[in-house]
């Protein structure tokens, strides 16, 4: 069976300056990409406006790194009516970042993923262990007890606008990547999982992409993978090496 429609996504984190994103995105708009891929940026949510006025390559859309479900008295959040006002349909939720540095749990990224949803946006809930759960042999339980929170609270017809991102926690930001034989294992007992759950239509049909310390050099021999289907990028997304990553999913 041949593969869903890829899709390469940059997460810039809390990055970038208003020049820097600026000679970036006219470097993107260059490239020509001639393959069926879905180009995601995520920019922070300060420079979102400043990406969609100069962003013109049709291969891209903008994506927001985060949201809470309704606007109000939130200070320092921004919420998804507000996102959707500025025509963002995309979402990335549940990045190890956030359950690390800001007490995300299972529950509450499962619930902003239905949130998200309800909303009209497009979802890339992630996912992934850490180097203390991976050594003591713990990480199919991690990864599939999260995506079961998401799997609880979802309606079946909801998962034609859901991304799976699997990101070790360990390899993110590192320089350590995991093999495309440790990923593609955890990708097929996912998408296991999930056919088990959905059945085989909507689970060969669902995109799981593939995130920590991806490169240009490394993004084609993992894609080769039966299950991945993308990216999910942090470092290398801030370098026009990024496009590299992009064509690596033909």
């Amino acid at each position: 069976m041949s593969k869903p429609q890829p899709i390469a996504a940059a997460n810039w984190k809390c990055n970038g300056t208003q020049e820097s994103l600026t000679q970036l995105v006219e470097v993107f708009n260059g490239h020509k990409i001639d393959h069926d891929v879905q180009c995601v940026v995520a920019p922070t949510f300060v420079h979102i406006p400043l990406v969609q006025a100069k962003l013109r390559n049709p291969k891209f859309v903008v994506s927001a790194e985060n949201a809470i479900a309704k606007s109000g008295a939130f200070t320092g959040e921004v919420s998804m009516p507000i996102l959707k006002d500025l025509k963002i349909n995309w979402v990335i939720l549940g990045h190890s970042e956030r359950r690390t540095y800001y007490g995300e749990t299972n529950e509450i990224v499962a619930q902003k993923t239905l949130d998200a949803y309800k909303q009209g946006f497009y979802v890339i809930a992630c996912i992934g262990e850490t180097l203390q759960q991976r050594e003591a042999g713990q990480t199919a339980k991690v990864v599939l007890t999260q995506t079961q929170a998401i799997l609880k609270l979802l309606p079946k017809e909801a998962w034609s606008k859901i991304v799976l991102a699997y990101e070790p926690v360990w390899a993110i930001g590192t320089g350590k990547v995991a093999t495309p034989e440790q990923a593609q294992e955890v990708h097929a007992i996912l998408r296991k999982y999930l056919k088990e759950k959905l059945g085989d239509e909507i689970a060969s049909k669902l995109r799981i992409l593939y995130g920590g310390s991806v490169t240009g050099q490394n993004a084609a021999t993992l894609y080769k993978k039966p299950d991945i289907n993308g990216f999910l990028v942090g470092g290398a997304s801030l370098k026009p090496e990024f496009l590299q990553i992009i064509d690596a999913t033909k």
